[in-house]
């Protein structure tokens, strides 16, 4: 770090350790809470202090994750309107530092954090949150929950089924079809009252069964009273499982896209959305640290305070920006990849007048 001076150490190290202040408070405070609303979970299954411990273990990357860009902001504010307070910034100007030479350490900063988070994005977090959610099913959670009544669903480009209803503690389906469909021509149709998984023979039986194959200009219709069919989807398919994509890692979570892809599956956005988010959620360190640096670097009458208010309303900003953008692709027809970069593209360019403003 031979190009980072004296004073750019010392912004940087103000920078680092307020950051690691703010997490370590914020930590604290969110395993008192979690520790809390979870404790009569744990007296009643008989959770040992150490089970308890693990958890906590890999509930703190998870909680951090969520607002890591914020801390950064909120550091950078804070210690910032500490250095302006104390006629440091000033000092620091009129030594002949340019505004935007001054910037330097804060992007540097910005650029650890932002690596450091982009690989537990990608690989760290989502092991700490497999071991977190499996936790969470085995002792906290009451029961796995199938998909709402009524579903259709997607099993090959070109294979549908449908359920009134599943059970999977019994892994067992009521009022089920299976359609086969060749361009608009339906081809074949099964249904039957009752299908159940046997997990021996890794099949689907299915009770009070009719068949329907439509061959041209031959048509045959077979009833059975029970028969196993080796469909392409499995009992985990039919359960609402949306914690799966915080599971994954980057790899894996390609991996699974793509088999969904091929399998000819809808509804993809919340994974692609994840795919995105965990590398938009690093690049957005650098454009609230350039920020919080330009805000605060003023002194003001108020201090600290009057930053601060400031910074947590952007921040509010940006976190309802990113949901109602993520939202309006889950329900909507925005690309997952621009909802994600619409709040950095947003806040790009306000880091931009805001530069300009304070450099003057």
């Amino acid at each position: 770090m031979a190009f980072l001076k004296k004073i750019d150490r010392y912004i940087l190290k103000n920078f680092l350790v307020t950051f690691a202040a703010l997490l370590i408070a914020f930590a604290a405070i969110a395993i008192v809470i979690d520790f809390t609303e979870k404790v009569n979970d744990f007296v009643n299954k008989k959770v040992s202090a150490l089970q308890i411990l693990q958890y906590f273990q890999n509930f703190i990357p998870y909680i951090l994750a969520l607002l890591f860009p914020i801390f950064i902001f909120v550091a950078v504010i804070f210690f910032t309107s500490k250095l302006a307070n104390r006629s440091e910034i000033i000092a620091i100007l009129s030594s002949g530092v340019s505004f935007k030479r001054f910037l330097r350490p804060y992007v540097f900063g910005a650029a650890l954090i932002s690596i450091t988070l982009y690989v537990a994005n990608h690989y760290i977090i989502p092991v700490a949150n497999r071991n977190r959610i499996e936790f969470e099913e085995k002792y906290l959670w009451e029961k796995s929950y199938s998909k709402d009544d009524n579903f259709h669903m997607r099993i090959g480009p070109s294979e549908y089924i449908y359920m009134q209803s599943y059970n999977p503690e019994s892994k067992t389906g009521y009022r089920f079809s299976y359609e086969k469909v060749q361009g608009t021509k339906l081809i074949q149709k099964i249904t039957a009252d009752r299908i159940t998984y046997d997990s021996t023979k890794k099949e689907w039986k299915l009770f009070d069964a009719i068949a329907r194959n439509n061959n041209g200009p031959l048509e045959s219709m077979i009833a059975f009273p029970y028969v196993y069919k080796n469909f392409s989807f499995k009992p985990t398919d039919l359960i609402e499982r949306r914690e799966i994509k915080q599971m994954m890692t980057a790899p894996q979570l390609n991996a699974y896209i793509q088999k969904e892809l091929d399998k000819g599956s809808e509804n993809l956005n919340e994974y692609f959305i994840e795919k995105y988010r965990r590398t938009a959620a690093p690049f957005s360190a650098f454009v609230l640290s350039i920020i919080g640096a330009c805000i605060a670097s003023r002194k003001v009458r108020g201090g600290s305070g009057i930053h601060l208010a400031i910074g947590l309303m952007l921040s509010a900003a940006y976190i309802f920006l990113m949901q109602f953008s993520t939202t309006f692709s889950v329900k909507g027809n925005l690309h997952p990849l621009i909802a994600v970069w619409i709040p950095n593209i947003i806040f790009s360019f306000i880091a931009y007048l805001i530069y300009r403003r304070y450099s003057k």
